[in-house]
């Protein structure tokens, strides 16, 4: 029977997990699964027949990571086990007239690999596609459309790995990347596998449900439950008979396409396959969860800029330890000095100082100072950026900067390793995501530019996409260059958002060759080296002032404001400046 006709008549229900499964019989086994086909064919297809014998109907070939990135290996290895793949599969699934899919999983900067892993499939007869495990739907038009165009019959699955709070691991909401998906209509049916347990796909689905139709079906294939480590080895509590009766509440709302992923055995679906062929499925499905509507916040850098008036946001450093009267007395004195904001870096340079966004909530709460915190993706998760931005929204904080993250040093590059969960832009993109979702209070999310770049029209391209994500505005590298004020221009021709200029006072002759020299994104021009040479500390602040202010004026056609960077701490230094600056009639 085609395939498309029996989903027509009931749910397909698909095998369980191979890797895990795998590993659970053969602990001893090192290395990817997918070897095995060449190895030890005659496991993997005796859990093949575990699980039709179980009652699946539909099996993927063990290939979810037959590529040259997760195997380490030519492509002509990998296309002996997609063929060896391929062959047992359909050799286990032909007594049970089931359906085989060819099983694909996602591959970091691909450049064309997808489309010689499918002209494989093809080749060996292959009609029903899955793409399972994916973090985003960037990749996945394309490759269905080669699909289509070589065989316009064939079936097609995308899947994704999805958080239980409903956001992909690249931090993408999942509910915008299904919106996508079922609008195209070359994707036959798209879902969740992974990462999440059966209960929260449930949930998933319920409130995703609407999404879907005739034209797209909907397919969840949950893990057993949630992982622990025992000895060095991560297990899975299999409880088989709860995993069935959520997978029954799953099909009554409206999962058309059902199975398994890590941590699944024959027996869940064995037990699944039961429940779904009884006469009356025990549970009917409960009511469509109504996502949360956007929560509203009063956000005052937002409004004065609406307003047309200039901001000023004044960085400062936070400190490297504890005591932090330093740092509240400076923002103090710049919230004097008439300073809007506070931006807080995160951790620069990869070294540890206080968090920013503790920070910014200790800022917000006693000076009443709106704070930027700095928040990088380095060396935190998507579950640790949560915690912070539900703790920032709670304390009244409603505006971010986003950056990647200076990477950490180290002689021992094997020892100590940075976290990326992300970059700045998707970062941004789910931001926002958790403010539209009401989740949070809406931030207002800031990227940084550099007007310093060699090559300026990719820096504009990037913040362009940036843009697309969310960011509202970008805080600016320094400008001293007429090259950078060039740039500048060209960045207010270009984007959409505001743009905060970047100031920093050079304070001595040593200090811009430094900048100049050592500090990555900063480009001093020779001439104003040249003229702090030979100055006292005196002298060299006055002309600090004056080259501060001078800058700062000549940007203002380009900018909505300016963003001040407070060099060693010289509090006192930015409030000379901003005072002049309130002073259009101060010589220069």
């Amino acid at each position: 029977m085609e395939i498309r006709t029996y989903l027509e008549h009931k749910p397909l229900l698909f095998d369980g997990a191979m890797g895990t499964y795998y590993s659970a019989k053969y602990p001893e086994e090192a290395g990817k699964c997918e070897a095995a086909n060449l190895t030890h064919p005659d496991r993997i297809t005796a859990i093949h027949n575990a699980y039709l014998e179980a009652g699946a109907r539909a099996v993927k070939t063990n290939t979810f990571g037959a590529n040259t990135q997760a195997l380490g290996c030519p492509f002509a290895q990998v296309e002996q086990i997609i063929r060896a793949g391929w062959k047992l599969a359909c050799e286990a699934a032909a007594p049970h007239r089931a359906f085989v899919f060819a099983d694909i999983g996602p591959i970091p900067d691909a450049e064309g690999e997808y489309e010689q892993i499918v002209d494989v499939f093809l080749s060996l007869g292959a009609q029903n596609f899955l793409f399972e495990t994916f973090s985003d739907d960037a990749d996945l038009y394309a490759i269905a459309a080669y699909i289509k165009a070589k065989r316009p019959d064939a079936f097609l699955m995308t899947s994704f790995a999805v958080t239980p709070d409903g956001f992909t691991r690249k931090g993408l909401p999942a509910r915008d990347v299904l919106a996508r998906v079922t609008a195209s209509p070359i994707i036959d049916a798209a879902g969740f596998n992974c990462v999440s347990g059966p209960n929260h796909l449930l949930a998933l689905a319920r409130a995703n449900a609407s999404l879907f139709g005739e034209h797209t079906l909907l397919s969840v294939m949950p893990n057993a439950g949630y992982p622990t480590i025992l000895g060095g080895r991560t297990y899975f509590e299999n409880r088989p008979v709860y995993f069935a009766s959520r997978m029954v509440e799953i099909a009554a709302a409206g999962a058309k396409i059902l199975g398994g992923c890590c941590g699944t055995t024959p027996e869940h679906i064995r037990l699944t396959a039961e429940a779904l062929n009884a006469d009356e499925l025990p549970h009917a499905a409960a009511p469509a969860a109504q996502p949360a509507a956007p929560r509203q916040a009063v956000n005052r850098l937002a409004e004065k800029i609406q307003a047309g008036k200039r901001i000023i946001a004044v960085e400062l450093d936070p400190p490297a330890d504890s005591n932090l009267d330093k740092f509240v007395a400076g923002a103090k004195a710049l919230k004097e000095a008439g300073a809007d904001a506070v931006t807080i870096a995160d951790c620069p340079i990869a070294r540890a100082r206080a968090d920013s966004s503790m920070l910014a909530a200790k800022l917000r709460r006693e000076l009443d100072i709106d704070p930027i915190p700095h928040m990088t993706c380095r060396d935190r998760n998507i579950n640790a950026t949560k915690a912070l931005l539900l703790g920032l929204s709670a304390e009244g904080v409603h505006n971010v900067l986003v950056v990647t993250g200076d990477p950490i040093p180290s002689a021992e590059r094997d020892e100590v390793k940075g976290v990326f969960s992300f970059n700045s832009a998707v970062l941004a993109s789910y931001i926002r995501g958790l403010g539209e979702q009401g989740v949070t209070a809406p931030f207002r999310v800031y990227g940084a530019l550099n007007v310093n770049a060699a090559n300026f029209d990719a820096e504009l391209r990037k913040a362009q996409r940036k843009e697309d994500c969310g960011v509202a505005g970008f805080l600016t590298q320094p400008v001293f260059t007429t090259r950078a004020f060039e740039n500048l221009a060209r960045a207010r021709e270009t984007l959409h958002g505001d743009l905060l200029g970047g100031v920093i006072p050079i304070v001595s002759h040593r200090n811009a060759l430094f900048m100049s020299n050592e500090i990555s994104g900063i480009e001093v021009s020779q001439g104003v080296i040249d003229r702090y040479e030979g100055l006292n500390r005196e002298e060299a602040e006055e002309l600090a002032v004056s080259l501060s202010v001078q800058i700062a004026r000549k940007m203002i056609p380009y900018t909505s404001g300016w963003y001040f960077i407070t060099p060693f701490q010289r509090v006192s230094l930015i409030a000379r400046i901003l005072e002049q600056l309130r002073d259009p009639d101060e010589a220069l």
